[in-house]
């Protein structure tokens, strides 16, 4: 009876180290999307669920965390530092470009991801060249150095590119030709419209000379189409892949204190949250983030005097605010976002996923 009992314990541990290594296993996405909605604080998540015409994505997560957001030097930071944070796991001065605060360049999580085998993905409503997108694959002293920035892409590990900055790859003042040199290293470019089909090659898709259009301006669903677009084309690659999505102009509609700007880019970064968590829904192996590098305005929804029935949007600044920031997360390992933290700890939370890969895997 002792052995039967023994036999029986020991087979019920077995189980359990079993399913526990199995939850450990599928705890480890082969995906990784990460979102950021520049300038993006609470209040302005809220106003989704307001302004929105739909049930708000942001619902769709049930894990969620805060972020604190101070650079190295300032209580208050910018979007450089904010992304830096983000994409190499460091905190450094505002104005900062993938460098550490005596500028030496650190190796950010398009390389890390690269690596291992994964394909990589950038798409922004600013500039390619701007401060957000620009920290996944430039090293520079200065965010303002656009020129210099564009020069880091061609050679960069990413395979997919999609936003506005045309003009800093193919009307410079040096006269490189910026646009050759992605063909060169493997791209197919385009400067029209988003494509109808992706490619087996690398993709930089260029469409405006600086910033896309606002919302207002008629840019139309680029955001959420540009996200399916990579979606499609990063997962050919066995290996997996990590894309950046960011919604830069929610940002610009709080530096305005333009609340109806604010609230139409919000909304498209909702609607592109959707697209994700949809891919995600169909292929449970991807891990989507969604956060922001800051507050901007100092934005609220406030009762309008004492109607509690109405609400107005007010702002308190032109600037940035030094409130913490939420972080959603859904998927394997989205456990890990939950609580209050320090921002670069977002790309530590992802690469600690990563390193579970094997190294040098061909894409």
């Amino acid at each position: 009876m002792k052995i039967k009992i023994k036999n029986i314990l020991l087979g019920c541990c077995l189980a359990a180290s079993a399913m526990s290594y199995a939850q450990k296993e599928e705890a480890q996405p082969k995906n990784i999307i990460l979102l950021i909605g520049d300038g993006m604080g609470l209040s302005q998540v809220s106003a989704a669920q307001f302004y929105g015409e739909n049930k708000p994505n942001f619902e769709r997560f049930n894990n969620i965390g805060l972020i604190k957001t101070s650079s190295a030097h300032q209580l208050v930071t910018d979007s450089a530092a904010g992304a830096t944070a983000f994409a190499c796991g460091i905190k450094s001065y505002n104005g900062a470009i993938g460098v550490d605060v005596d500028k030496n360049p650190v190796r950010n999580i398009v390389d890390y991801a690269s690596n291992k085998g994964m394909a990589t993905g950038l798409i922004s409503t600013s500039s390619i060249v701007h401060a957000t997108p620009a920290s996944f694959f430039a090293h520079v002293d200065s965010r303002r150095k656009y020129p210099e920035i564009a020069t880091y892409l061609p050679t960069s590990e990413v395979d997919f590119v999609a936003g506005g900055g045309l003009q800093f790859f193919d009307r410079r003042e040096d006269g490189k030709d910026l646009i050759k040199t992605l063909k060169e290293n493997g791209f197919e470019v385009t400067t029209e419209k988003l494509p109808s089909i992706t490619s087996t090659k690398k993709q930089a898709i260029l469409l405006a000379d600086d910033a896309m259009p606002k919302m207002s301006e008629n840019r139309g669903d680029f955001l959420p189409e540009a996200t399916a677009l990579a979606l499609d084309h990063l997962s050919q690659n066995k290996n997996g892949f990590f894309l950046m999505v960011e919604g830069s102009q929610i940002d610009w509609g709080g530096h305005n204190n333009d609340a109806d700007y604010l609230v139409s880019e919000l909304i498209d970064f909702d609607k592109t949250i959707g697209v994700a968590l949809d891919y995600a829904k169909k292929h449970k192996n991807t891990l989507v983030i969604v956060t922001a590098d800051h507050e901007t305005g100092g934005f609220t929804l406030a009762a309008e005097g004492t109607n509690y029935h109405k609400i107005k949007m007010e702002f308190s600044t032109g600037g940035h605010s030094a409130t913490m920031i939420p972080v959603f997360a859904k998927g394997p390992g989205a456990e890990k976002f939950r609580g209050i933290y320090e921002n670069n700890d977002i790309f530590t939370k992802m690469v600690s996923s990563l390193n579970k890969k094997e190294k040098n895997q061909p894409k």
